[in-house]
């Protein structure tokens, strides 16, 4: 605690090509939750030039045109020039979808599952964090670099900047002293754009218009700044890159202030404790440092494959308050799979909304609320 660091984080506009993908496969577990509360749904896509690739595992009731929803993201998204390999109306999509192996019905339904209740939909770590570094409970990092993403995304939506495009990525360093942020040292922003424009309007607009107005009271005149460090960037998105889901699982989290399970979020129903969990773990956390009994909170909880109970629970508030206090109250938090999806109100096609930005530290999220 008592030392300096510097610590950075990335993010991503919902253009990136994995973040397309991402967006695709919540958009259809979105569309599965709306016509069947019960579907379960693990679905993986990846997007290359003119192709996409749906797979995974789906159970449902719901008459789902999966090709039509596909479609339907990339569009929303931005993805809508016919001069560009990556268009939604030119894409061709393969569709590789099966249902569920009953071998996992067997261990998640209740009816059958040997604990009694609805089981885990796998097995794995999750973690959950919390921060009162900011009043959202996020690490500065992450945070700054979303609302760069964002920022980049309004002005392109509100046709604010006529020559930005879908694609592109921020970055974020902070130094801190004993644990505090004290200030941004150095940002990174990779903006897609149209091919007329030249490097030094792209410079101008990042430095004087959204970084000000983006950072804020943490903009200062010795951020050195990175913008399109290539010196181009015209093509971009899936025309220039693959994309496949659950890539960025750092963006969706903590921005490396804290440990991964390694499970991604994108394309899961919350019977996969990958996502309820993760996300109940952020909710626990948050709750301890609002009760203040720490600064800084970390819980990892873990599971077996079909059963209810976590098999074990951890807590770590990195000596900044009562570690046995933040432990005993996260302890009073039902983890069992359909308690975490109950109290969190789970079963509703929110998780196009959660795509990007970040899952955690934004309003109207029931585990931010």
């Amino acid at each position: 605690m008592n030392h300096a660091y510097i610590l950075t984080s990335e993010s991503v506009t919902e253009g990136h090509p994995d973040k397309v993908c991402d967006y695709i496969a919540d958009s259809i577990l979105d569309a599965c939750i709306s016509g069947d509360p019960a579907s379960r749904v693990a679905c993986e896509v990846l997007c290359k030039e003119d192709n996409v690739v749906l797979a995974g595992e789906i159970t449902t009731a719901a008459p789902v045109d999966f090709e039509a929803v596909a479609r339907e993201a990339i569009r929303d998204v931005g993805y809508t020039d016919p001069s560009m390999p990556f268009c939604w109306n030119k894409v061709k999509i393969v569709s590789l979808i099966t249902r569920q192996s009953p071998d996992i019905a067997l261990g998640v339904n209740q009816e059958t599952s040997q604990s009694g209740d609805q089981g885990a939909g796998d097995q794995g770590m999750m973690f959950g964090y919390a921060t009162n570094e900011t009043p959202e409970l996020m690490p500065l990092p992450i945070l700054m670099a979303h609302r760069l993403a964002l920022g980049l995304a309004a002005d392109r939506k509100s046709g604010r900047i006529q020559w930005l495009r879908p694609d592109g990525k921020s970055q974020v360093s902070v130094l801190y002293e004993n644990g505090k942020p004290k200030k941004i040292t150095d940002v990174v922003v990779s903006t897609h754009h149209a091919g007329e424009v030249k490097q030094a309007e792209i410079r101008q607009y990042v430095l004087t218009d959204l970084a000000p107005r983006i950072l804020g009271d943490w903009n200062h005149p010795d951020i050195r700044f990175f913008v399109n460090p290539t010196g181009s960037f015209v093509v971009g998105g899936p025309s220039a890159d693959c994309g496949v889901t659950g890539r960025k699982i750092i963006v969706d989290t903590y921005g490396g202030a804290a440990h991964h399970g390694g499970g991604a979020f994108s394309g899961k129903d919350p019977s996969k404790v990958d996502r309820s969990a993760a996300y109940f773990c952020r909710y626990a956390a948050r709750e301890a440092v609002k009760k203040g009994l720490a600064d800084r909170v970390e819980i990892q909880v873990s599971y077996a494959i079909g059963m209810a109970d976590p098999v074990s629970i951890k807590v770590d508030s990195f000596g900044t308050g009562d570690n046995g206090s933040a432990e005993a109250f996260v302890k009073t938090f039902n983890f069992r799979p359909a308690s975490m999806i109950r109290t969190l109100g789970l079963i509703r096609p929110i998780y196009r909304m959660t795509t990007n930005y970040g899952h955690f530290g934004r309003k109207g999220l029931p585990w931010e609320d």
